[in-house]
């Protein structure tokens, strides 16, 4: 594994570079390379490491950013009551596709990872380690080899999930641990209640690579240290993946309260039209906002964005704003895990609604129809997929409301939808409608309902529609079952 070429985003850093430290000189960083990087890493118990994420205030770096010491005295409390030791689970398994820098992280700097899991493992007497990564990735690779050269506090293991949106949420990795479909679970519950393990169930403490990385850097610095950068609420730094239009992701390590404007200077990017912060679950900025706007979960959050995974999008102004935003709207219903209402029939529908809205003739009820679709997918889901989705729509029809109007006055943009947001490969079938043959009988809207809808006319309002795992059912339904022969499932290359 030294050195081996792996296809990664590059990585730059404002100072300092911490978790991102040798990776100029270092493709991968081997054990050798790691502990010639950075310094010996003393063990502290069980208090000590609860003391030292306290004082820096550590938060889970993987979108929601809840409090790890917290999230770790619940995972004890209930060890504790139940003699049961924990589970340490990393959470590798990016399904964001605007997001790279678990993948780096764990294909660049495992050690860094790993070593903050055996960290815990240790000063907690955990039971396993298990750290989950997307099938197909470095980190599938990457991962095993570091396990293998360095000593470990108890067993681990690698576990690979699938390349989804979905599968990267944490229910999601905690029951593919169980060995359960990588989706998330249909009833909320807390992982330190007892996430993983079978008959037994163990408290769990899952937190995202990131999380890991910063809690083995912490520890070799100390509180005083870490929090030299950074701001007084939110110390240290944080990982950052700027996308770049038509090229490679940067992944790119920033103190914390850095302004957003010279982070996107050293990429060479201008802010466009938006800015598009905290990934498909975050939200957009108006370009003047987004120069300003400090880095930081808490700075983010005044001027209504949020930094989630620290995904950064800037949004070209030779694109549609509005077609960009249909387009993943689209991609991000799709890969839903259909086991509730906003899912099932709130998101397709917002979908549609905003497709809609994008064309160059919208009808005057559009604007009125997407709010309303994407208020409907609003709470009440299993998790938080169709919140996340309609912030990342809501916003963007704040943001771009002079091209709104344009769209709604009949003439459009007059600009194509370039694909600047990025998007996997498409894969999985879809539906297409062959309107030389469809009469209008309707039937397959009654088969296939979180599928396809009909307009006032009888007809369906969308010609091709992609099929996720849990609708195929109802698409074959409507395939085999139509009078006119007129709707087809059709597989991507």
């Amino acid at each position: 594994m030294k050195d081996a070429p792996l296809k990664l985003p590059d990585v730059r850093w404002l100072d300092p570079a911490r978790l991102t430290a040798g990776l100029d000189r270092h493709q991968r960083l081997d054990l050798p390379a790691h502990t010639r990087v950075h310094p010996p890493l003393h063990r502290p118990d069980r208090d000590a490491l609860l003391a030292l994420a306290e004082a820096i205030a550590l938060p889970g770096r993987g979108g929601a950013g809840f409090p790890f010491a917290r999230k770790a005295r619940a995972t004890l409390a209930t060890a504790d009551r139940t003699g049961a030791p924990p589970v340490i689970v990393v959470n590798g398994a990016e399904g964001e596709p605007s997001s790279a820098k678990d993948t780096m992280l764990l294909a660049r700097a495992p050690h860094l990872v790993l070593d903050g899991a055996c960290l815990a493992a240790s000063a907690f007497g955990a039971a396993e380690i298990v750290i989950g990564v997307a099938a197909g990735s470095p980190g599938e690779i990457s991962v095993p080899a570091a396990l293998a050269e360095r000593e470990l506090p108890c067993r681990a293991r690698t576990l690979c999930l699938p390349e989804s949106f979905a599968s990267g949420e944490s229910g999601a990795l905690i029951r593919a641990i169980n060995g359960l479909p990588a989706v998330p679970a249909p009833l909320k519950a807390r992982a330190a209640d007892g996430g993983t393990g079978g008959v037994r169930r163990r408290p769990t403490l899952l937190s995202n690579a990131e999380t890991w990385a910063q809690l083995a850097i912490a520890t070799r610095l100390g509180p005083d240290a870490y929090a030299a950068v950074g701001t007084a609420d939110e110390p240290g730094t944080v990982l950052l993946t700027v996308n770049r239009p038509g090229t490679d992701p940067l992944v790119v390590e920033v103190p914390t309260g850095t302004r957003l404007g010279p982070v996107l200077d050293a990429c060479g990017l201008q802010p466009g039209a938006g800015v598009l912060v905290g990934g498909y679950h975050g939200a957009w900025l108006h370009p003047g906002d987004a120069v300003d706007a400090p880095v930081s979960r808490a700075g983010l959050a005044r001027l209504g964005g949020t930094l989630g995974a620290g995904a950064i999008v800037t949004l070209p102004d030779s694109t549609c704003p509005l077609g960009e935003t249909a387009r993943v709207a689209a991609w991000l219903a799709a890969e839903s895990a259909g086991q509730c209402g906003p899912c099932k029939r709130g998101l397709p529908e917002a979908a549609e609604a905003l497709a809609g809205l994008a064309a160059d003739a919208a009808r005057p009820t559009a604007l009125a129809d997407a709010r309303r679709a994407l208020g409907a997918a609003q709470g009440g889901g299993a998790c938080s997929h169709p919140d996340g989705v309609a912030r990342f729509a809501l916003t963007a029809l704040d943001v771009f409301a002079e091209d709104l109007d344009a769209h709604l006055s009949g003439a459009g943009c007059g600009r194509p939808v370039r694909g600047a947001l990025p998007l996997p490969p498409a894969k999985g079938p879809h539906l297409e409608v062959d309107w030389s043959r469809c009469a209008g009988h309707g039937l397959c809207a009654v088969l296939a309902p979180d599928l396809i809808r009909l307009g006032p006319h009888g007809y369906p309002t969308s010609t091709t529609v992609p099929v996720a795992p849990w609708q195929e059912h109802g698409a074959r339904r409507a395939v085999n079952q139509c009078p006119a022969l007129a709707v087809r499932l059709q597989h991507h290359g």
